[in-house]
């Protein structure tokens, strides 16, 4: 009895492309915001300055739910 031949190829598997977070909404993904500066009594506002993202926390990206939720 003749032996039998199999050729065996290994299993070809393609690799995930990383997924990328989705990026904050409140900053749009640079982890600053504007914040109006006020001045005087009757706190008129005069311009705006970079402030840390509250959301992200300066990270840019979305923190999406927490692990309780």
């Amino acid at each position: 009895m003749a032996t039998k031949r199999t050729t065996t190829t290994p299993p070809t598997t393609i690799a995930p492309a990383p997924v990328e977070p989705p990026s904050c909404q409140p900053c749009g993904g640079s982890g600053n915001v504007a914040i109006t500066v006020r001045v005087g009594r009757k706190r008129r506002p005069v311009g705006q300055q970079d402030g840390l993202c509250l959301n992200c926390l300066g990270e840019g990206t979305d923190p999406g739910p927490g692990p309780d939720a």
